[in-house]
């Protein structure tokens, strides 16, 4: 079945009832594999790395920097950490993290210029300027505009938006949700929410667009759209795609519906998001059965797999927050974090990462995961951050 998956794929796109839009052009260091260049030859590993004298201008510069770090700092930059309470300057430069995820408690009791000199704080202290990231999604999850003295009132969602105004109004507020966060140094939104959902009662349903995989596609691709004018980082969310299940931040998961629902519904709008040129994918803690029935997407090569070749991307694979019980609570910390390397991430999302990033530094030493694995991921941060504009 497996080998007929791209085949299905193409087909279902095809006809799929999402609205043919051209493919943004993109610069090499984010185009999503569907070159008509020769692939890139495989190193002993099965890691694909371009060849030295194929190199862009920005894999060049990517390349430079990568050659100049250590074991422990090319490791470093695998890591989105929650950004700590105390210290936050001095744990940055201590770990070489690739990134801080900021939340509600951040912001709270802070003023503009206090956030903001926060953050500048901790980007005077990295080596590798970071990624600074929130979940701004509008509607029931909003890390800044639910406090007055960042917004006079919380961004709506994005079913409250389309209803009022359609697909103009939610490029006017994704753009004012991106100069807020860039007045105050954030570089990348955890958004757009790419989830089908159409249940009431299922728990993404509030944070989804509710409506069908073709409108849902065009949502995603408004938003990717003007984030990437405007130079904030976008996340497509939840890969594969959440549907109804229930919350894994609180225990496993179990996705049972058939392959062919995700390649005619599900995966719809993660392609249209990529071929607008998105940054990163963010992949679930859901057992997806039809994809993989033993293990949490996260950890799964296998979702990683149809991720890379059959939706062409080439850009960051994220995890979901590692220190959801999902992942925890079965896996443990250090060995959760080296499970996610090895299943294809390339940015983890977590709390611990005073134990995290030794436990990836040990399994690099042991042989376990290989050097070569840590530098393709190294390098696909590296290229989001100069596309970005976060390294000069």
């Amino acid at each position: 079945m497996k080998k007929l998956l791209p085949l299905l794929l193409a087909l279902l796109l095809a006809l799929g009832g999402c609205a043919a839009v051209g493919r943004v052009e993109l610069p090499d260091n984010e185009d999503s594999g569907t070159s008509d260049q020769p692939a890139p030859p495989e190193d002993n590993n099965g890691d694909t790395l371009p060849p030295e004298d194929t190199l862009s201008p920005e894999q060049e510069k990517a390349k430079t920097i990568l050659d100049g770090m250590t074991v422990e700092q090319k490791v470093g930059q695998l890591f989105l950490a929650r950004c700590p309470k105390a210290s936050a300057p001095e744990e940055a430069a201590k770990y070489a993290l690739g990134g801080y995820i900021l939340f509600g408690r951040d912001f709270e009791n802070k003023t503009r210029d206090q956030a903001a000199a926060d953050i500048a704080a901790c980007q005077q202290s990295a080596a590798v300027p970071m990624l600074i990231a929130v979940d701004e999604e509008g509607g029931t999850v909003n890390r800044i505009s639910r406090y007055s003295q960042f917004r006079s009132i919380p961004f709506r969602s994005p079913s409250q938006l389309y209803a009022e105004g359609g697909f103009d109004l939610i490029q006017t507020d994704t753009a004012e949700k991106c100069r807020l966060l860039s007045s105050l140094g954030i570089n990348v939104n955890m958004a757009p929410v790419c989830d089908i959902t159409t249940d009431p009662n299922g728990f993404m349903y509030k944070r989804s667009f509710g409506v069908s995989a073709e409108m849902t596609s065009r949502y995603v691709l408004n938003v990717v759209s003007v984030m990437k004018a405007e130079k904030m980082g976008s996340v497509l969310k939840h890969f594969p795609g959440y549907g109804d299940c229930g919350d894994s931040h609180t225990g496993v998961t179990r996705d049972t519906r058939p392959i062919e629902t995700f390649y005619s519904s599900d995966l719809l709008p993660f392609k249209e998001g990529i071929n607008a040129g998105c940054g990163a994918v963010l992949v679930c803690h859901n057992i997806v059965e039809a994809m993989d029935d033993q293990n949490p997407a996260s950890l799964s090569p296998e979702v990683h797999r149809v991720l890379r070749e059959e939706l062409g991307f080439d850009g960051v694979a994220v995890t979901d927050d590692l220190y959801m019980d999902a992942i925890r609570d079965q896996y443990g910390v250090g060995e959760a974090a080296v499970l996610a390397v090895l299943a294809g991430n390339d940015l983890l999302c977590c709390t611990e990462y005073d134990q995290q990033v030794p436990a990836v530094i040990e399994a690099v030493g042991q042989g376990r995961i290989t050097e070569e694995r840590i530098n393709e991921s190294v390098m696909r941060v590296l290229m989001w951050k100069i596309s970005l504009g976060i390294i000069e």
